[in-house]
C-alpha cells in the first residue's frame, strides 16, 4: 500500500493536501474516485498478520531442554517395561504443555483488539452529497465530517473547524481532551503537537470539523502501531531463559555421567547390557522429574496470590519477572496519577488558597474560605456556572460527562460550599457563548432577577482575560484597578508547579439582554481570580515509588503531557529531579530531543533520565529497548493503544484493567484490576517471593538427583550391585517432589524482601554458593545411602532390606533437608515452625508413604522393597539429623561475614 510516504501533512496548507487528493470539499469524492482508489489503497482496516496455529502454539510446549530429557526418560523407562513409571513422566509433561498452552492462547489477541478499535462508521461527502458509511470503505481523498461523539475514522488533515476538541490520550497520552486549528503547523511538530491532525481511533469529545482522509488501514498511525506490535519481539522471560540455560548444564552433565559409568564398567570387564542398564539408571536418577511441574505450580500459586492483590498474571513466567525488574517504566495519567482533573491552588483578591482533597469526590476543603470573601466565592460561582459539564456520582466511581476541567471546578466550588442544583437556580442561565479556539474563552449569561441588570460570566486563557479586564474583584466586594503584574507572577508561579491555569472573569450587561456574543467581551470584564489545577500523583504511588528506590528498582514516567507537567508530577512523585531556577524542565527528556538521538546516545542517556514528555508510541518502543539493551529488566505499564508495542516488547507489559484499551490488555503480560500503579509494587514484592520458593525448590531438589546419580556411579566403578534400582528412583524423586519440595510454594516471603536490590539478570539461576551447598547435600546423600546400604547388607546378607534402608535415606534426608531449605540464610527455628504448616504436613505424608513403601506387601512387589527393622529406622533418622545439623553450620558459617559486615 503506498502510504504517501514523504509527505507531512501537518506542515501541508490545507489547500495544497486537498489539490494532492483531486478533491472539492464541498463535492467529495466520486463513485468512479472511490472505486479506484479502494483498488489502490485497499480497505481501510488493519491487515491481520500471520500468528501461529494451535497446533505450532502446543507443540512449542515441548521445545525445551528439561522437557527432552523428561521425553527421553519417559521413552527409555518404557523401553524397560516400567510402563506406570513411563506414564506418570510422560503425563508430567503433557500437564505443564496444556498449562503453558492455555496462557500463551490467552495473549493472541493484540492485533485483534487493535483492528476492533477501527470498526466504526463515517459520515462523508461524495458526488457532493453527505451520506453514512462503513468506515473500512473510506479511501484517501475522502471528505469525512465530525462530529461531537464520534469516533475518527482514519487519518485525516483538518480543513474546516469549529471549536473541535479531541480525546487523544488513548493514542498520545495526553491527560485531556486536544483542542484543534487548521493552522500549518512546523514540519518538526510530534504527533501530540499536531493540532491540524485528527488520528484515527481518537474521540471527538466536543465541537465539529470537516477532513480530508490522508492515511487509512496500515498507514494511520494506529496501523503503524499495529505493525510495531506484532514485530516487537516476543522476548523469553529472564526466567525462562535461566531454566533453559539451567536445563542445557544439565542435559550434558547427565549424558556425561552416563557415558562415563558405560565406560567406566565396559573397562572393568562388566558385560555392555548390564553398563547400558546401570547408565540408564543413572540418567533417571539424575533427571529431576518432578522440576517442570515444581515450576508450574509455584508460578500458579504466585497467580493466586497477585490477583488477590490486584494483578492478574496472563502469562506464568510473568510472576517471576515482574520480582526481576531493574526498571519500571509508567504511564503519567490514571497509572502514577489519579487521571481527575483538581483543582489545587485559586488566586482571587490578590490572596492564595491552598484546595485539599483530590480527584471528583466532594471532599476537601478551601484554605482560608469565607462566605464573606466576594472575590474568592464568585471565582467559585463562575467557575461553576459557566460550565457545561456534570459529574454522576455512581456506586462504582463517579462519571464525568463532558469535560475534566470543567469537573474539577465544579468539584472546586462544592468544597466552598456551592451547590450547583441551587445556584443554577438562583442564578438561570439564558444563553452561551461557546469556546471556541480562536478566542480561547467561554461565557455564559445569567438573569439575576427582576429590575437587575443581567451578569455575564467568563472562563478562559489567562491572555484573553487580562487583555479584556480593566479592574478586579476584591474580597470585600469592591473594585480595584487591575494589577496584571501580580497577576502574571502568580501565573508563572502556578506554571512552574505544571499546573493548569484558567482564568475566570463577569461583567453586568442590560437587564433586558437576552444573548451573549464576543462583542459583550470585547472590553470592560472584571477580573476575578485565577484556578490552578493539575492530574494529581496518587498518595499511594509516591508511597510505591519510595519502596521501589529502596528495592533498587528504577521508576521512569513516560507521558504524553508537556514537559513542564511532566517534570512537576516528576518531582512530586520522588522521581529524582529538580526544578532548575528559570528552566524547570532541565531534567526531562522529550519526543523531539529523543528524535535527534542515536541509539547509542539513547542507551547511554536513558538510565539516567526519569521523565520522558510528549512522546510517541514508537519512541516508547525505542526507549524500552534501548533499556533492555543495557541489560535491564524492564516492565512497562500502560492503558492507550499507544503503548502497545512497548508493552508488548517490554520484558513484562502491565496494562489498566478499568481504563486501559483493549489493545494495551491484549499485548500485556499482566493486568492491573484497579488501575493502581501501588499494586505493581505488591507484585514486584510477590514475584520476588515466587523467585526464591523456586530456587529454593531447585537448591532443594537437585541434590537428590546428585546422590542418586553418584551411587550407580559408585557403585559402577567398585563393581557391586546397585543400591538402588530405576524404579526406585522414579519413587523416590516423584514423591519426594510431590510432598515435600511443592510445599515450598507455600513459603511465606522472607522479611526485607523489598529492602535488597534486584537481582542481575546476567547471574545464572545458581550461583557458586548454592552449588557447594548442593554439592554438599549430594555428597552426604552418597556417604548415608552406600554407607547404610552396604552396612545392612553385610548385617543381613538380604539384597531387598539393603535397597529398601538406601531409599529411606534418600527420602527421610530429603525431609530434614526441606527444613533447611526454607530460608538460604535465616535458621528454621527462626522462622518458626508453623509459619509455613504446609511442610509439617508434606513431612507427615511422606513418612507414611515410606512406611507403605517399607512394608506394604504389594508396594514391596512393585518397588523391590522389604520390611526393615528398628535398628535400620533409627540409623536412617541419625543420618537425616546428621545432615541436618551439617547444613545448618554451613548455612551459619557462609552468611557470618555477611552479618559481621553489616554489624
Amino acid at each position: 500500500m503506498d502510504c504517501f510516504s514523504g509527505k507531512v501533512w501537518h506542515h501541508l496548507p490545507a489547500k495544497e493536501v486537498l489539490e494532492v487528493f483531486q478533491v472539492e470539499p464541498d463535492k467529495g469524492l466520486d463513485t468512479l474516485q472511490v472505486k479506484w482508489r479502494t483498488d489502490e489503497f485497499g480497505p481501510n482496516s488493519l491487515t491481520a498478520r500471520r500468528g501461529k496455529t494451535k497446533l505450532e502454539r502446543f507443540l512449542l510446549q515441548f521445545h525445551q531442554p528439561l522437557v527432552y530429557i523428561l521425553i527421553a526418560a519417559g521413552i527409555i523407562t518404557a523401553a524397560l517395561g516400567e510402563v506406570v513409571d513411563s506414564g506418570v513422566i510422560i503425563g508430567v509433561v503433557l500437564v505443564n504443555a496444556i498449562v503453558g498452552y492455555i496462557q500463551e492462547a490467552k495473549a493472541a489477541g493484540a492485533l485483534e483488539a487493535l483492528a476492533n478499535s477501527m470498526i466504526t462508521e463515517a459520515v462523508v461527502i461524495r458526488s457532493g452529497s453527505t451520506r453514512r458509511v462503513a468506515a473500512s470503505e473510506l479511501v484517501p481523498g475522502d471528505i469525512v465530517i465530525l462530529r461531537s461523539g464520534d469516533k475518527v475514522p482514519a487519518d485525516l488533515r483538518l480543513v474546516a473547524i469549529k471549536d473541535l476538541r479531541v480525546d487523544e490520550s488513548a493514542l498520545t497520552g495526553e491527560s485531556v481532551p486536544v483542542g484543534k486549528s487548521a493552522d500549518l503547523l512546523p514540519q518538526d511538530a510530534v504527533l501530540g503537537d499536531r493540532r491540524n491532525m485528527a488520528y484515527a481511533s481518537t474521540l471527538i469529545t466536543y465541537g465539529q470539523a470537516t477532513g480530508v482522509v490522508v492515511s487509512t488501514g496500515d498507514c494511520t498511525e494506529i496501523g503503524r502501531i499495529s505493525t510495531m506490535v506484532s514485530e516487537a519481539d516476543e522476548l523469553a522471560t529472564p526466567l525462562t531463559r535461566k531454566i533453559t540455560s539451567f536445563s542445557h548444564i544439565l542435559l550434558w552433565a547427565i549424558l556425561g555421567l552416563a557415558a562415563l559409568t558405560f565406560a567406566a564398567g565396559v573397562l572393568r570387564g562388566e558385560k555392555a547390557a548390564d553398563m547400558f542398564m546401570a547408565a540408564v539408571a543413572l540418567a533417571v536418577g539424575a533427571i529431576p522429574e518432578g522440576l517442570p511441574a515444581a515450576v508450574t505450580v509455584i508460578l500458579a500459586m504466585g497467580v493466586s496470590r497477585m490477583a488477590s492483590r490486584g494483578a492478574i498474571i496472563r502469562k506464568l513466567p510473568a510472576v517471576e519477572t515482574l520480582g526481576g525488574a531493574s526498571v519500571i517504566c509508567s504511564d503519567k495519567t490514571g497509572t502514577l496519577t489519579e487521571n481527575q482533573m483538581t483543582v489545587t491552588a485559586i488566586f482571587a483578591g490578590r490572596a492564595s488558597h491552598e484546595v485539599s482533597g483530590t480527584g471528583y469526590k466532594p471532599e476537601g476543603s478551601i484554605e482560608g474560605f469565607s462566605d464573606t470573601d466576594q472575590a474568592l466565592r464568585t471565582t467559585l460561582l463562575a467557575g461553576l456556572l459557566c460550565n457545561d459539564t456534570r459529574i454522576e456520582y455512581l456506586e462504582g466511581g463517579e462519571k464525568v460527562i463532558g469535560d475534566p476541567t470543567e469537573a474539577a471546578l465544579i468539584v472546586a466550588a462544592g468544597k466552598g460550599g456551592l451547590d450547583l442544583e441551587a445556584e443554577s437556580k438562583g442564578l438561570p442561565r439564558l444563553d452561551t457563548l461557546p469556546f471556541e479556539s480562536e478566542h480561547q474563552y467561554m461565557g455564559t449569561l445569567h438573569d439575576q432577577g427582576a429590575d437587575t441588570p443581567r451578569l455575564a460570566f467568563f472562563k478562559g486563557s489567562v491572555e484573553a482575560m487580562l487583555d479584556r479586564a480593566t479592574m478586579e474583584l476584591l474580597p470585600d466586594g469592591s473594585l480595584a484597578p487591575l494589577d496584571h503584574a501580580a497577576i502574571r507572577a502568580e501565573v508563572e508561579r502556578l506554571g512552574l508547579g505544571g499546573m493548569r491555569v484558567l482564568a475566570m472573569g463577569c461583567r453586568e450587561l442590560p437587564k433586558d439582554a437576552s444573548s451573549l456574543d464576543h462583542g459583550d467581551v470585547a472590553s470592560d470584564l472584571i477580573f476575578l481570580g485565577l484556578t490552578a489545577m493539575i492530574d494529581p500523583p496518587r498518595p499511594e504511588a509516591i508511597r510505591a515509588v519510595q519502596a521501589f528506590h529502596r528495592a533498587g528498582v528504577n521508576v521512569k514516567m513516560i507521558t504524553g503531557d508537556h514537559a513542564v507537567t511532566a517534570a512537576a508530577i516528576g518531582v512530586q512523585l520522588g522521581l529524582g529531579i529538580q526544578t532548575c531556577p528559570g528552566q524547570p524542565t532541565c531534567q526531562v527528556m522529550s519526543g523531539s530531543e529523543m528524535a535527534l538521538m542515536s541509539d547509542e546516545e539513547l542507551i547511554a542517556k536513558a538510565a539516567d533520565t526519569s521523565v520522558f514528555a510528549r512522546v510517541a508510541p514508537d519512541q516508547k518502543l525505542r526507549l524500552v529497548m534501548a533499556l533492555q539493551n543495557r541489560g535491564e529488566v524492564v516492565a512497562m505499564t500502560g492503558d492507550g493503544v499507544n503503548d502497545a508495542p512497548a508493552l508488548k516488547q517490554a520484558d513484562i507489559g502491565v496494562a489498566m484493567g478499568r481504563g486501559g484499551t483493549e489493545a494495551a490488555k491484549e499485548a500485556s503480560d499482566m493486568i492491573l484490576t484497579d488501575d493502581n500503579f501501588a499494586t505493581i509494587e505488591a507484585a514486584v514484592e510477590e514475584g520476588r517471593g515466587v523467585y526464591d520458593n523456586l530456587l529454593k525448590f531447585i537448591v532443594w531438589t537437585l541434590p537428590t538427583n546428585v546422590g542418586e546419580g553418584l551411587v550407580i556411579l559408585a557403585a559402577v566403578l567398585l563393581g557391586v550391585a546397585l543400591p538402588i534400582l530405576p524404579v526406585q528412583i522414579l519413587w523416590i524423586n516423584m514423591t519426594t517432589a510431590g510432598c515435600l519440595g511443592l510445599m515450598l510454594a507455600f513459603e511465606p516471603k522472607e522479611p526485607g524482601i523489598m529492602d535488597r536490590d534486584p537481582r542481575d539478570p546476567r547471574m545464572p539461576i545458581l550461583d557458586s554458593e548454592l552449588y557447594i551447598r548442593i554439592m554438599l547435600v549430594g555428597g552426604l546423600l552418597l556417604i548415608a545411602a552406600f554407607g547404610l546400604y552396604e552396612w545392612e547388607l553385610q548385617t543381613t546378607g538380604v539384597q531387598e532390606q539393603a535397597r529398601t534402608v538406601a531409599v529411606n535415606v534418600f527420602v527421610m534426608v530429603e525431609a530434614f533437608y526441606l527444613f533447611n531449605s526454607r530460608s538460604f540464610t535465616r535458621s528454621p527455628f527462626a522462622l518458626g515452625l508453623w509459619t509455613n504448616p504446609w511442610v509439617v504436613a508434606g513431612f507427615g505424608i511422606m513418612v507414611i508413604l515410606q512406611l507403605a513403601f517399607t512394608y506394604v506387601p504389594f508396594m514391596n512387589v512393585l518397588f523391590g522393597s522389604a520390611p526393615i527393622g528398628l535398628l535400620p529406622w533409627l540409623k536412617i533418622i541419625g543420618v537425616s539429623i546428621l545432615a541436618f545439623i551439617v547444613i545448618e553450620i554451613e548455612k551459619w558459617l557462609r552468611n557470618r561475614p555477611a552479618k559481621a559486615v553489616r554489624a
